[in-house]
């Protein structure tokens, strides 16, 4: 285990750098997995259902591994069971693995802690009459939760977590556990820290990863002057900062691009010290917090921080 690696609270070793692939453009994902698993390094790829893209993924992943550069128990791979499979688990994890061509998921996670209807007008955004998401109010996170307990315990899984949860959701959820999430994947840089979750995930033994590390689409925070700062200080990039904000810090990050050059500078890091760490933190005091991902759901899901800035779900 190098010291880009973390371990779970159930054994299982996640690398601390993946590769993200959420709004990759479509065409562009197959070679970007290929390139970043033989050419850069990377070992940990983070795909979802809801993507679009799983096949892509999945044929990155076989062309890698036909290679012989890299072998499959060497890669880990997670994926997501979004809202509108929420009381079907096991049947979104089966999609998925067909998707992906494999055998078993690395790590699976809950989407949104929140549910939609599954028998709606669409397979992954219902929508009511007036336009508004098709919500079921008969969605129990702890239910769902079960239904990853026993994907887990079949072996098709080797760690399940949760995505974009906050403090008030996660206690009630580990009041009925019986596995306790092994990560919870959130919205994280430095214009939405989250202190708050990321010290009660620390806590219970929860990892953090850090989804949008550069802000969004674009990479919006290249241009943020404490950035900026502290990748001349360390005469670095400011995407290798933001990397490094997590990476120094202890948690997964999970830059997305599909450009080769930049698959591989996201790959570098440098060692943060506790002060410019507490500075990056602290760029949403001057500049306002910035929530990017904020589908609308039309239903509270316990974020203390949507404001005026942020369209509210």
């Amino acid at each position: 285990m190098t010291s880009l690696d973390i371990k779970l609270n159930n054994g299982v070793t996640i690398p601390a750098l993946g590769l993200g692939t959420w709004q990759s453009p479509k065409g562009a994902v197959e070679s970007a997995v290929e390139y970043a698993l033989t050419e850069a390094g990377l070992r940990h790829i983070d795909a979802a259902f809801a993507y679009l893209n799983e096949e892509e993924v999945g044929n990155g992943i076989k062309k890698a591994i036909a290679s012989g550069k890299v072998k499959r128990e060497d890669i880990f791979i997670t994926t997501k069971v979004f809202p509108t499979f929420h009381n079907r688990v096991e049947e979104s994890l089966n999609r998925s693995l067909k998707n992906l061509q494999l055998e078993y998921i690395d790590l699976l996670l809950v989407h949104w802690p929140v549910g939609l209807n599954p028998n709606g007008n669409h397979l992954l955004v219902p929508t009511k009459a007036d336009g508004t998401r098709d919500v079921d109010p008969t969605f129990d996170l702890s239910a769902t939760w079960k239904q990853f307990e026993k994907v887990y315990e079949s072996g098709k899984v080797k760690a399940i977590g949760v995505s974009n949860c906050s403090v008030p959701v996660l206690t009630d959820l580990l009041k009925t556990v019986k596995v306790v999430p092994a990560v919870n994947q959130i919205e994280n840089h430095p214009l939405l820290p989250q202190t708050e979750i990321r010290d009660f995930c620390k806590e219970k033994g929860i990892v953090i990863e850090a989804y949008s590390p550069f802000g969004s689409t674009g990479g919006p925070l290249f241009s943020n002057k404490t950035v900026l700062a502290i990748a001349e200080k360390h005469k670095t990039t400011p995407g290798t900062v933001l990397v490094s904000y997590h990476i120094s810090s202890g948690r997964v990050v999970l830059p997305k691009t599909t450009t080769p050059s930049r698959i591989v500078e996201n790959t570098k890091t440098v060692e943060l010290t506790p002060e410019e760490i507490k500075e990056l933190d602290n760029v949403h005091v001057t500049e306002g917090k910035k929530r990017f991902a904020a589908p609308p759901w039309g239903v509270d899901l316990k974020f203390p921080d949507w404001n005026a800035s942020t369209p509210k779900p």
